[in-house]
């Protein structure tokens, strides 16, 4: 199995855990003298076999990622850095919104308000941040499909 192949399978794990948590609680509390469309007993048997599996695939994911490189740098480094730079993008992002917003002022007594950074050159910072991490991102996803699970 490709790394990508044990990532999507973690995906669609994570996801029927989710569902099986909501079935769970739709079955531990009824109506008196009904009987529950499932069996929770059944329903934490699947829930537990579904987290083993879950676990023993991120370990092996986590592994695999330690134990491989792509360009010289093992896989959990170029992670670290594609989701710090994915957050740095998002904080940029939010502080571009807030500089950008409209100066609603409806007379001349009103306080004014003006910007404190160059909107125009931490645009052009954030686009350059957003395409190193496209990069990054292709990069990850070729070495994440050229790599056998261990």
């Amino acid at each position: 199995m490709k790394l990508a192949e044990a990532l999507s399978l973690r995906a669609d794990l994570q996801k029927r855990i989710s569902q099986l948590e909501e079935r769970i609680k739709s079955n531990v509390r009824i109506q008196e003298g009904e009987d529950p469309a499932e069996d929770p007993d059944d329903l934490f048997r699947e829930l537990n076999t579904a987290l083993k599996q879950l676990e023993d695939l991120i370990f092996r994911i986590n592994l695999t990622n330690m134990e491989t490189t792509s360009e010289g740098e093992v896989l959990t480094a170029i992670i670290a850095r594609k989701d710090t730079l994915a957050l740095r993008i998002s904080v940029l992002r939010n502080v571009l919104s807030e500089a950008a917003g409209a100066n609603n002022r409806y007379s001349m007594n009103e306080i004014r308000y003006v910007r404190t950074i160059n909107v125009a050159e931490l645009q052009k910072y954030v686009d350059d941040l957003s395409h190193s991490l496209r990069e990054l991102d292709v990069r990850l996803q070729q070495a994440n499909w050229s790599t056998d699970l261990l």
